[in-house]
């Protein structure tokens, strides 16, 4: 049975997509910790843990992730982009990119943000803009 992810990924189940690549999907977490926080997947493997991941997937997931988080950077208004591999609440492995402006912004136990539509699809839409600017041939 397919993971919420990957129903994320084939557009089963709407999301707020950043960014996409033959192998990669980047989309809003919609439980943020901070405003831009963005889960990254592979779109063609349901490992629940990272670390079984075969070495293209893994080292494409990585590049990938570090792409999006360049342009969530610079969309989201942050002193840097945390990273997190926790996976423990869907079994697709995933990495959180969260804008931080301390270290305190990453605790994953803290309430989450209930933020509108509104804000979701123009946050999607800014990241989206610079990834797209970055990619262009």
């Amino acid at each position: 049975m397919a993971t919420v992810f990957t129903k994320i990924a084939k557009g089963e189940i709407p999301s707020y997509k950043v960014a996409e690549n033959d192998d990669f999907y980047a989309f809003l977490d919609i439980n943020p910790m901070a405003v831009g926080h963005t889960l990254v997947i592979p779109k063609h493997t349901e490992k629940d843990y990272i670390f079984d991941l075969d070495e293209r997937t893994y080292s494409g997931l990585m590049k990938f992730a570090a792409e999006v988080a360049r342009a969530l950077r610079q969309a989201v208004p942050c002193k840097r982009i945390g990273v997190a591999v926790l996976g423990m609440e869907v079994p697709h492995t995933h990495i959180h990119l969260v804008p931080l402006q301390s270290e305190a912004d990453m605790d994953f136990r803290k309430e989450k943000l209930k933020l509108d539509e509104k804000t979701f699809a123009e946050t999607a839409r800014r990241i989206s803009e610079v990834y797209e600017s970055q990619h262009k041939q």
